[in-house]
């Protein structure tokens, strides 16, 4: 069997850190690569960290493509302080790389987006994440597969006062989100971290692939 090898990038991140530990540890992964703007403090010999400038994605160069690149960019509007900022995280980041996964002939493109996105909305967030999501789509990767989760549950690094409060709020009404509403449920970081990984080893091959944030925790179940 054919080891395979995969890039990170938003290693850092509350799912990026996950997967880096899952890929790391899978015997079928023999090298990962993480992009980063500074020392993530991983270490393992498996991994390999970048130093990279991110609004220069184009110019970086490498020796062989990799089989899986993984999309875990995203910020707040909070964190980015504008809309225009927002966008440069969220969408031209994510679209540069998956340019530059498709000229470097990288087999699959794994991206977060979010449930909600709809290019149509008029919530801005929704908004760029179905923006991004029509553009990726359009670029006609290999494989592209698209994680839509529903707000996040994990430890972050920093304290976001109104995610905790949406979490706090998810949590108490978790078993009145029923039927349709069931992807509305907060799921683990780590979940979408393994679903990634069972998406990017053992899910059919096909163009496009989106999975709601239910499907996400369903698929999670699944020995990797």
């Amino acid at each position: 069997m054919t080891k395979r090898t995969a890039l990170v990038v938003g290693a850092t991140g509350l799912i990026g850190k996950e997967l880096v530990m899952l890929l790391i540890e899978n015997p079928q992964y023999e090298r990962v690569e993480i992009w980063v703007r500074r020392s993530s403090g991983f270490k393992h010999p498996k991994l390999t960290e970048r130093m990279i400038n991110f609004d220069s994605l184009q110019d970086i160069q490498i020796e062989t493509p990799f089989h899986d690149v993984f999309c875990c960019l995203g910020t707040t509007i909070k964190k980015a302080k504008t809309k225009d900022q927002f966008k440069k995280v969220d969408l031209e980041y994510p679209l540069e790389l998956a340019r530059f996964a498709k000229n470097n002939h990288a087999e699959h493109l794994l991206v977060i987006s979010a449930i909600g996105a709809n290019a149509g909305s008029s919530i801005f967030y929704n908004h760029v994440k179905g923006q991004l999501e029509r553009e990726l789509q359009a670029l006609t990767l290999p494989q592209l597969s698209i994680f839509r989760p529903s707000i996040l549950l994990g430890k972050r690094e920093e304290f976001r006062f109104g995610e905790r409060l949406g979490i706090m709020a998810v949590s108490l009404m978790r078993f009145l989100l029923l039927g349709k509403l069931k992807r509305y449920r907060g799921i683990k970081a780590s979940d979408v971290a393994k679903a990634m990984v069972i998406a990017s080893l053992k899910q059919p091959k096909q163009p496009v692939t989106i999975y709601e944030s239910e499907e996400i925790a369903k698929l999670s179940l699944e020995a990797i």
